[in-house]
């Protein structure tokens, strides 16, 4: 069965990887699944086609025969459990593994996203510059747990997993903050993840879209 998924028409970021599709991307990359690639436009993504996909009306989705699925996290648990490559075989490291993906988006990525709404669209905002170092510092504080955890280990928890995948590319979002160079063992460990040729292959075909370019070999 053909797996299909959504992507933006033109992304926000302009093909810079930030875009959840890329995620998902990256897992099937990792996986050695092929996919084929829908993309909807702002204007597509109320409609109600898309809307009985994705009932907020957000990107990605995730089409596989009778099988319809929404949320990043999710799709890439089910692909991560269904095919070889980004979760250990091992019961307890498997878990473990899961565990990373739920704090890579349950913990780390709502301040970073925080840090988003409070420069763009919170910006114009009497109290904007009063919360901001707020929200930076409450980002710094999870980087500084993390970096802890992480130590000089190549990875979160032994090889890489879709615990990776998912924080790599939460981390992603920072880099233009100049936060995460603060960390460098946490710069070098998001390098490490954007060096998997999977990830490049997913990043190049998500940038493809939005430049019009065809992805390298």
């Amino acid at each position: 069965m053909t797996i299909t998924i959504t992507a933006f028409e033109r992304s926000p970021d302009g093909g810079k990887g930030l875009a959840r599709d890329t995620r998902v991307r990256w897992a099937l990359e990792e996986a050695g699944q092929p996919y084929e690639v829908r993309l909807v436009s702002f204007a597509a993504m109320k409609q109600p086609t898309h809307l009985a996909l994705h009932p907020f009306g957000q990107i990605p989705t995730y089409e596989e025969g009778d099988l319809a699925m929404f949320e990043t996290g999710a799709i890439v648990l089910h692909i991560a459990a269904r095919h070889a490559g980004l979760l250990p075989d091992d019961a307890c490291a498997r878990a473990r593994a899961i565990t990373w993906m739920f704090a890579a988006l349950n913990t780390v990525e709502p301040p970073i996203l925080d840090l988003v709404t409070a420069r763009i669209l919170e910006a114009d905002k009497p109290w904007a510059r009063q919360r901001l170092p707020l929200v930076i510092d409450r980002i710094r504080d999870r980087l500084g747990q993390l970096s802890a955890r992480l130590g000089d280990a190549d990875w979160l928890d032994g090889a890489f997993s879709a615990g990776d995948l998912m924080m790599v590319s939460v981390l992603l979002r920072l880099r233009a903050s100049g936060i995460l160079d603060e960390f460098p063992d946490l710069a070098a460990y998001v390098a490490r993840g954007e060096a998997r040729p999977a990830y490049r292959r997913a990043f190049e075909a998500q940038l493809a879209v939005n430049t019009g370019k065809a992805p390298t070999a």
